[in-house]
């Protein structure tokens, strides 16, 4: 005696048996989530494997305790500087609230011996440059001064200085503020982004140095 052919099983939410379209159809959802889930948690593994090499580069890589000193020597940067010249360069002390960022000799018609330096704290903005334009004079700041002219004088202490003036800094480079003075053969100018009352400040406390480099120190 044969047996009666298997009846599909009564699929509960249909009340009856699977058409072989619903089941391929079942099928085809079924395999599309577990892709999806695949893909869902390689994208997890990633992000958990990206997250684990920044911390380790932050953990590895030496970072320096700033205290407040100079970024740069100062001292042996104009020593250098003076041995490669053969003559005095200016020796700036500036405030001890400031850092000094660049010293550096600057190649050229005139050679330039540069300076830069920006206050410390962390409310303070501006930045200015100390410059030593070597057998040079008030002509030569028009090239770094964007052309520029002085509009007139200023004294500070016993020295009288040009005072250059910019309106509009965005368009000279944020420069809003200059002074310059002739020292023997060389022009020394000061200027950046610290408006009137920071450069004449900082003027007034380098103003020792300038008077050793006209002393020839």
């Amino acid at each position: 005696m044969s047996r009666a052919p298997k009846q599909p099983p009564v699929v509960a939410e249909l009340g009856r048996p699977e058409t072989p379209q619903e089941t391929a159809d079942r099928k085809a959802a079924s395999s599309a989530a577990y892709r999806s889930s695949q893909t869902f948690r390689g994208l997890i593994a990633a992000l958990i494997a990206t997250v684990g090499v920044v911390l380790l580069i932050v953990l590895i890589v030496p970072r320096g305790d700033f205290t407040g000193a100079n970024a740069v020597d100062l001292p042996a940067a104009a020593k250098n500087a003076e041995s490669t010249l053969n003559r005095p360069v200016l020796l700036p002390k500036p405030p001890n609230n400031w850092r000094v960022n660049k010293a550096v000799l600057i190649d050229g018609k005139p050679v330039v011996w540069d300076i830069t330096v920006a206050p410390q704290a962390d409310d303070a903005r501006g930045y200015a440059h100390i410059a030593q334009a070597f057998d040079a004079d008030a002509d030569w700041a028009l090239t770094p001064l964007r052309g520029t002219a002085p509009e007139g004088v200023v004294k500070i202490g016993a020295r009288t200085w040009d005072e250059y003036v910019f309106p509009h800094p965005d368009q000279s480079a944020n420069i809003d503020y200059a002074l310059g003075t002739q020292i023997g053969k060389d022009y020394v100018l000061v200027y950046g982004a610290l408006g009137k009352a920071g450069t004449a400040e900082l003027v007034a406390k380098i103003s020792p140095q300038i008077d050793d480099l006209e002393g020839g120190r």
